[in-house]
């Protein structure tokens, strides 16, 4: 495919070549320029310029149309994407409903009973904290004083 595709293109560059030819000989006669006077040579070179300048304007006014059309192409484009792109999402507004309606809504109109959640949740009791009695710490300062407190943190010690 690839060699058949080289050759579409070789031949296809071939006949645009042939063709340019023959437009050129059409549009464009051959210069006979041997045995002419300097009058009639200036007089062919003005010729040659006039019709460059006309080719010139020819040129020129398709380019200002062409650069044109992609400027409203372009335009049309960024209208287009701007057009896509103001679909605006609506606001969402927050909803309650009660399981009973998420049931209903969810199951069709299969489920008839109401159904409590809470009732089958778990009950758990906390445990209450142990708290540490306040005392008085001046009372415990002087039971720790003398021989008595010594005595008692080597016993609480063993």
């Amino acid at each position: 495919m690839l060699k058949k595709a080289t050759s579409m293109l070789a031949t296809e560059k071939e006949e645009k070549k042939i063709e340019r030819e023959n437009t050129l000989r059409e549009r464009v006669p051959p210069l006979q320029l041997s045995g002419l006077s300097v009058q009639e040579l200036q007089a062919i070179c003005k010729e040659l310029h006039q019709k460059i300048d006309v080719v010139d304007e020819e040129r020129y006014d398709i380019l200002a149309k062409v650069t044109k059309n992609e400027k409203e192409i372009t335009d049309l484009n960024i209208k287009i994407t701007g057009l896509r792109g103001k679909m605006k999402r609506p606001a969402l507004r927050r909803v309650k409903i009660s399981a009973d309606a998420v049931l209903g809504a969810l199951l069709g109109s299969r489920v008839k009973e109401s159904v409590d959640f809470k009732a089958n949740l778990k009950t758990v009791k906390k445990e209450e904290e142990k708290k540490e009695e306040v005392t008085d710490w001046r009372k415990n300062v002087e039971a720790m004083t003398g021989m008595e407190g010594r005595k008692k943190l080597f016993n609480a010690g063993q």
